[in-house]
């Protein structure tokens, strides 16, 4: 497995090339991985998510949430309701983030959390 990895590397010949890259254009930015660890447990409402996340101003989550759902990375689901309800959730695309996403946090608690602890 590993010399498969190393010859996959040797077929890239630029930056622009790099799939890591590709994937951090969707999912990278101050908003989008917090906003994907709350969508981990389960279906939140907007309302929910901005109390979460107290820092991050309505039109930035708004934005935020338009561009996941754009790439196609969680669902929108609007009830026909007086008054409306909308609901978000990981997409079959978006779980398959789980796994990555959960390795993220492992090695950040590692290698970065463990070390700002006094």
């Amino acid at each position: 497995m590993r010399q498969y990895c190393i010859m996959e590397i040797k077929k890239i010949h630029g930056v622009e090339e790099c799939p890591i890259t590709a994937t951090i254009d969707v999912i990278g930015g101050k908003w989008k991985p917090p906003i994907l660890w709350l969508l981990m447990k389960g279906s939140h409402r907007f309302g929910e998510l901005s109390k979460t996340m107290p820092d991050i101003a309505l039109k930035v989550l708004s934005k935020q949430l338009k561009e996941l759902e754009a790439d196609g990375i969680i669902i929108r689901k609007a009830y026909p309701e007086i008054p409306p309800r909308v609901e978000y959730s990981l997409s079959e695309k978006g779980e398959s983030l789980r796994e990555v996403l959960v390795l993220l946090s492992e090695w950040s608690k590692k290698h970065i959390l463990a070390e700002r602890k006094p």
